[in-house]
């Protein structure tokens, strides 16, 4: 995916982004990284096509043709709430992008089967989102984006609303799961432990509006887990992108978070 002078504002209100440029290789983990309110998640709808541009293109695939302003995309997109139907099932719900796509439904249902054990979702089949916890309901969500057959997946904020234990589980098992899949993704999120955690490259956002994206490349090995929080090169790149966003950094070595 690559991105070249994005311009957009909301009508009579403040510009958000101005003559953005940036890309996202195929099969990368970027994160974006920017404070809250910064417009993030408007920069996703953009990029879904669910907004309109004032300026700019957007090319995904590698194709020499950008899409046209507005249309839109075949992208995987993971809003900050799971968006879970009450009255559907896991197995219905995980399957619902692609009965949308015009797969058939039994098709569909056999799809989600086949990964629901990797997903960690075996035995809730006929569960309803409201008996399950909010860590489990982000993984159906997630399994639906990824069944959508979109790429890049465009994840927002997807573990924001979870309790610190449950976030640090559900982080280490995306890890996991995109080491099986290797999707493109492009991971907003406003926690810069999350960013590097997750990422190859973090793209920080430090101005208002947004004209341009500090790169970090993220070198720790692969794969990785919860731990590399306390490593060396970890607390480093902290302490970079936290100088970055115009903080002072105060962090011992050989501590995390």
């Amino acid at each position: 995916m690559t991105v070249s002078g994005l311009s957009y504002s909301f009508a009579g209100g403040p510009v958000l982004f101005d003559k953005l440029d940036f890309s996202v290789q195929a099969g990368e983990f970027v994160a974006l990284l920017a404070p809250s309110g910064a417009g993030k998640t408007t920069l996703f709808r953009l990029l879904a096509g669910l907004v309109k541009p004032d300026a700019g293109e957007i090319r995904l695939g590698g194709s020499s043709e950008s899409q046209s302003p507005g249309q839109k995309r075949r992208i995987g997109y993971m809003p900050q709430r799971d968006c879970l139907m009450s009255w559907r099932n896991v197995l219905d719900n995980a399957a619902l992008g692609l009965e949308l796509s015009g797969v058939p439904r039994q098709e569909a249902r056999r799809r989600v089967r086949e990964l629901l054990p990797s997903f960690g979702l075996e035995g809730t089949e006929q569960k309803r989102p409201h008996e399950l916890s909010g860590g489990m309901r982000q993984r159906v969500s997630f399994l639906r984006s990824l069944l959508s057959g979109g790429d890049p997946l465009l994840l927002d904020e997807p573990f924001s609303a979870l309790d610190a234990m449950t976030r640090a589980s559900m982080q280490e098992w995306l890890l996991q799961i995109w080491e099986q899949h290797r999707k493109t993704v492009l991971f907003i999120t406003h926690d810069v432990d999350e960013a590097l955690l997750l990422s190859d490259r973090v793209l920080v956002a430090a101005t208002s509006p947004i004209s341009s994206l500090q790169q970090v490349a993220v070198g720790l090995q692969r794969p990785r887990d919860y731990s590399a929080v306390l490593e060396p090169s970890f607390i480093q790149l902290k302490r970079q992108i936290l100088e970055q966003l115009g903080r002072t950094p105060v962090i011992k070595e050989g501590a995390g978070q």
